[in-house]
């Protein structure tokens, strides 16, 4: 669908393309180069200088950056997550235009801990934790606990880059009916400092998610911290769980 300008519109010119190429650059149209100023004049039927000022506001956001003698490039390419979809962070990536991966950091039987317990109901867990990719950068660290009998049939799989919401759903045929999910910010846990790219005292985006059957049976509780550089969430109220 083409995206447009309304000139008739209270907000300026050059606000209307800075979102228009945000949305853009978010759906993946542009992922690496953006067209140039002549080439955005010519479709959106606007001045060069309202082109360059919304590439100027989209560079000082860091959304864009220019390169001498190149042109002016995607720098920051969020990942877009709705939240009212229960989708896997694989589906996430790949829809953004990224390459998705995940490499497994370890995985066991466990005891939780009187939170996880609290939440799941679980005595005894599955416990598995990976590092999750996007265009082979570490974007983040999940820690996922499921029932053991589910846990121990997903480690009989390949965890190193596999979909664990696919292996759940399509391999051992159990279907997610609802979830909660709660998102907040705050330090990366110590132990992880090594997994992720940024600074130590860096703020990150924490996810927790628990994920139930039709029964209300809880399949997986899962905790995340990603990199709130790389990560976004946009909410539509009207989706539905699928």
């Amino acid at each position: 669908m083409d995206v447009k300008i309304d000139y008739n519109h209270p907000i300026p010119l050059h606000i209307q393309l800075k979102d228009l190429i945000e949305q853009q650059i978010a759906d993946g149209v542009y992922t690496e180069q953006i067209p140039s100023e002549r080439q955005f004049m010519e479709k959106f039927n606007v001045s060069r200088s309202t082109v360059r000022e919304a590439i100027n506001l989209l560079v000082r956001e860091g959304v864009l950056e220019k390169r001498h003698g190149k042109g002016t490039f995607v720098s920051l390419k969020p990942i877009q997550d709705w939240l009212g979809h229960l989708s896997s962070t694989t589906e996430v990536i790949r829809g953004m235009g990224m390459k998705p991966g995940a490499k497994l950091i370890t995985h066991y039987k466990t005891t939780p801990d009187p939170y996880i317990r609290g939440l799941t109901g679980f005595k005894e867990a599955y416990f598995i934790k990976r590092v999750r990719y996007a265009d082979d950068i570490a974007i983040g660290v999940e820690r996922h606990y499921y029932p053991v009998e589910i846990g121990e049939q997903l480690a009989k799989y390949d965890l190193d880059n596999a979909t664990l919401y696919d292996l759940v759903q399509n391999e051992l045929g159990i279907q997610f009916a609802e979830a909660d999910q709660s998102i907040s910010c705050g330090p990366l846990l110590e132990e992880d400092y090594d997994y992720l790219d940024i600074p130590a005292d860096a703020c990150v985006m924490t996810v927790r998610r628990v994920i139930k059957n039709e029964a209300g049976r809880v399949i997986e509780l899962e905790t995340a911290f990603y990199r709130s550089d790389m990560y976004t969430f946009k909410i539509n109220l009207s989706r539905k769980f699928g």
